[in-house]
């Protein structure tokens, strides 16, 4: 290392140290704000320099959201298509440097502090690793991972290299869930066992045949071999780019992966459940000719329906049945809510019910939608919060509470206050997951003896979360991780 490498590397190590120190500095010294230059001025020196990986979709606002209003410096963007929804991107970070690949933007900006990832499912686990390897803070959309492994090996890498998370499941910043939580704890509906979860998602093409590629239509400016990522190559194929991706296992982790991670978080959370200890899948089949039902292992099903079961917790103090159900299938309609109020969210179209021994929480998705939290007891007692839920700034200040986390460092208060760190969001996502992992099982075939197609894995899968095994059918654990193409392991 040459004098000059070393003088820049201890440079960019005081301006962290600087950074991460700062709240503890300031509660030391005060200086007047007029001195630091003027009403909102905030120091070069006391700015975080962020990134995104994905900056269009979702990552537009999830990078934006992350700088606080310029307060936080954006240094680059990296993105596989920039004529894309990206733009915005470029338009609000003029002074930003382009990327189309990660991991050469990672590699050449040493001095980068953290960095959003809102790629498609896929590639979330590779990216994030990279990130987390060099030092790099990192927000990563939900789902966290595309698969299990990939969320315990980021939740423990998190841990190991002091590398400060936050998955992007926004609604578990909304402060309404406060009142489901203290309708928990206080006792209100009593033991419960048992919480049923719907949504009206897919929204996207699912179950049916993959499309056909055609390379001639690549568009120019999309870069699809950085697009893919982690997955096996193939050449460019139509209708999966921008977001047609979510309904293929491959990219996507479908409405599970999705709404999912909003809907599936509110009684994880509140309940204090962990690891699942089975799960079950059945799912809806298109009948195309008579008697056999079409059969696309690439496609995520029309429909599913899914059955995952917990030990008891200290909030719930019973074990407690989870359903699922994706393709607008939602549950009955419980007696003691009346006939003609919506369950869930409105017009009923997704929801959570949690069930207990003395009355029904009944709650919307939990991100940017109104909450819309709604207590009902077996005495005819009732208790609604709001509506619409107050937002003093974007997304609940999701994306600013992990960049002030950032800043106040690795264990502060301000990282552990934080409500999707990966310790919480590994483990929820290995469990949105197992969904999956039991809907990909359920639709295992083989030939049998008579040359017919065999469905062997339509079963209950006994589930030992610890070791992240299936213990009763060896063939369902190829889909707890996956095989990552050359360049994109983790």
């Amino acid at each position: 290392m040459t004098m000059k490498s070393l003088k820049n590397e201890n440079q960019e190590n005081s301006r962290r140290s600087f950074i991460k120190n700062a709240a503890i500095a300031s509660s030391i010294v005060f200086v007047p704000r007029h001195v630091l230059g003027g009403v909102g001025f905030t120091a070069p020196s006391d700015q975080l320099n962020i990134a995104a990986i994905g900056a269009g979709g979702k990552g537009a606002s999830d990078i934006k959201n992350a700088s606080v209003n310029g307060r936080e410096r954006v240094i680059a963007l990296c993105d596989v298509d920039f004529n894309g929804s990206a733009k915005r991107s470029v338009e609000n970070f003029p002074k930003a440097k382009l990327y189309s690949d990660y991991r050469e933007m990672l590699d050449k900006e040493k001095d980068l502090d953290a960095v959003t990832i809102s790629t498609p499912d896929h590639v979330h686990g590779p990216a994030a690793s990279y990130a987390m390897n060099r030092g790099v803070h990192v927000y990563v959309q939900k789902p966290m991972t595309h698969n299990i492994q990939e969320a315990r090996m980021l939740t423990e890498m998190a841990r190991d290299k002091k590398i400060v998370t936050q998955m992007g499941n926004q609604g578990g910043s909304n402060p309404l869930l406060n009142m489901v939580q203290d309708w928990i704890d206080s006792d209100k509906i009593g033991k419960v066992s048992k919480v049923q979860v719907w949504t009206n998602r897919p929204v996207w093409p699912q179950g049916i045949p993959f499309p056909k590629a055609e390379p001639s239509k690549k568009p120019d400016n999309l870069n699809w071999d950085l697009w893919l990522g982690p997955a096996e190559y193939i050449p460019y194929t139509p209708n999966l780019h921008p977001f047609n991706w979510r309904g293929w296992w491959d990219y996507g982790t479908g409405a599970l992966g999705d709404v999912g991670c909003h809907l599936i978080d509110i009684p994880f959370r509140t309940l204090g459940l962990k690891y699942p200890t089975d799960a079950e899948a059945s799912v809806a089949s298109i009948y195309t000719d008579m008697w056999t039902a079409d059969y696309f292992p690439k496609s995520r099903p029309p429909a599913s329906f899914i059955t995952l079961h917990f030990d008891e917790t200290t909030k719930s103090r019973s074990p407690i049945e989870m359903t699922w159900s994706d393709g607008g299938i939602k549950p009955s309609h419980p007696d003691i809510i009346p006939a003609d109020s919506d369950i869930g969210g409105n017009d009923s179209a997704n929801g959570v019910l949690i069930i207990g021994e003395k009355g029904i929480i009944s709650t919307n998705i939990n991100d940017s939608s109104p909450l819309m939290p709604k207590l009902y007891l077996n005495d005819g007692t009732t208790e609604f919060g709001p509506e619409v839920e107050k937002n003093d700034e974007p997304e609940y200040g999701h994306q600013r509470k992990w960049i002030d986390a950032c800043k106040a460092g690795f264990n502060s208060p301000e990282h552990k206050a934080l409500t999707s760190s990966f310790d919480y969001a590994g483990p929820m996502t290995e469990t949105v997951l197992m969904g999956n992992l039991a809907t990909r099982s359920y639709m295992l075939r083989r030939e049998n003896a008579e040359g017919k197609a065999e469905f062997f894995g339509r079963k209950k899968l006994l589930w030992d979360g610890e070791n992240m095994r299936i213990t009763n059918l060896e063939e369902a654990n190829q889909f707890v991780g996956r095989n990552h193409r050359e360049g994109f392991k983790i």
